[in-house]
């Protein structure tokens, strides 16, 4: 067991190690891309909604392409991985983190509730989700490694593990309509020619100043209201944060044995829920590993006396503020010449040092996230623009 000493040591660390957690907890909208397209029916906003809640299509197997452009600094862009998804251990959460970064393609098929899969190609590697009922497999070649889980609860009519697999564009936009509320804009753009196919474009934009989103747009099948294509735009212009969506799409029932899935001979099989161990490849290197070591990092991420969130604002303005408990926590790794390589990186890829009435403090900053620091254990995280997260963490009594 730890000694008070270590304890405490750890917890000064704890500041700026918590907000890679947070940012990716934080980050999780993907979308889609715009452009001209054909000449459709004219659709109000409330029509095109009601179209993709109408939409009861659940058999289709295709292609689609995920960018994500988040602005991590270096070191951040490097602990979440930066090259493909094959490699390392096959958990699905090691996998889905990686998804934060870069440029990913990858096939997808379902049929139901109970059947899906995604395969993401990377170059000749690739990794592959299944879920069939009540079994969930994960699949990398590059290893010959497989995750398997069973699923109880799905042959009782419980919540489907299958569920947590990565999202199809349709549920993205789903999960981005569900989030619009009295503080967003809702309108129709151009329409788009996606995958093939006629597309109207729904637009969210935040009626509220200071968010680092300009605006959500869903690509919508014009003949049967599915998502096709999904883009999250900044609020600063440049390309889009994130840019996913169907690059072909059939809408057939997919073949049986589609969703079949026996891992390869002489394949390392684990098995248990995903996310119990921590896997071996970037998703979780060197840098993460060595902080995620150090005593005590596990209570800031939420139960215990630190770390349960308090949510300030609403809307698109949004910020969580969590409450650490470290003190001194900026001062102490800058001051520490024994403390770990990895987290003097993170520290030093921390934007400028502020001052308020919060006290002083550091903000890490990406085109998505950005989360101040404070010297006193706090930390402010929100997707709105560095000055609107000061006047926030100013205005927090």
């Amino acid at each position: 067991m730890a000694t008070n000493s270590k304890t405490r040591k750890a917890a000064r660390y704890a500041v700026p190690v918590a907000v890679l957690g947070v940012a990716a907890a934080t980050i999780a909208i993907p979308a889609f891309a715009n452009g001209g397209g054909p000449d459709l029916p004219k659709v109000t906003a409330q029509q095109l909604v009601e179209k993709i809640a109408a939409s009861d299509v659940e058999q289709l197997s295709g292609t689609a392409k995920i960018t994500t452009d988040l602005g991590l600094p270096t070191v951040a862009s490097g602990l979440l991985g930066g090259g493909g998804v094959a490699g390392g251990s096959a958990d699905p959460q090691d996998k889905v983190a990686q998804l934060a970064n870069g440029t990913h393609t990858f096939r997808i098929a379902a049929d139901g509730q109970d059947r899906q899969k995604l395969t993401f190609l990377d170059g000749k590697d690739e990794y592959t989700l299944v879920h069939n009922g009540a079994d969930v497999w994960g699949y990398d070649t590059q290893s010959n490694e497989a995750f398997h889980e069973k699923d109880a609860d799905a042959a009782k009519g419980g919540q489907r593990k299958g569920e947590r697999l990565p999202a199809s564009p349709q549920q993205m936009a789903q999960d981005v309509l569900k989030a619009a509320g009295p503080t967003t804009d809702v309108s129709v753009g151009d329409t788009a020619q996606v995958a093939g196919r006629d597309a109207y474009q729904l637009v969210l934009k935040p009626k509220q100043s200071g968010s680092t989103i300009g605006s959500v747009q869903i690509a919508v099948d014009a003949k049967n209201g599915v998502p096709l294509r999904v883009q999250v735009l900044s609020s600063q212009g440049g390309k889009p944060i994130v840019d996913a969506g169907f690059t072909k799409v059939d809408f057939a029932k997919p073949a049986a044995d589609t969703f079949t899935f026996t891992p390869p001979k002489g394949a390392k099989v684990t098995e248990g829920a995903p996310g119990k161990g921590k896997g071996e490849g970037p998703g979780h290197d060197k840098g993460f590993k060595a902080l995620e070591s150090l005593p005590g990092l596990e209570g800031l991420t939420g139960g215990g006396e630190h770390g349960e969130p308090k949510v300030l604002g609403e809307g698109w303005s949004t910020v969580a503020r969590i409450d650490t408990g470290a003190g001194q926590g900026l001062k102490a790794l800058e001051s520490d010449k024994n403390a770990p390589k990895e987290a003097k990186q993170l520290l030093n890829s921390l934007g400028d040092k502020v001052k308020g009435h919060f006290g002083e403090g550091r903000i890490l900053s990406t085109r998505v996230v950005n989360a101040l620091i404070t010297d006193d254990g706090k930390v402010y995280v929100g997707a709105v623009t560095k000055d609107a997260l000061v006047k926030t963490a100013n205005a927090d009594k």
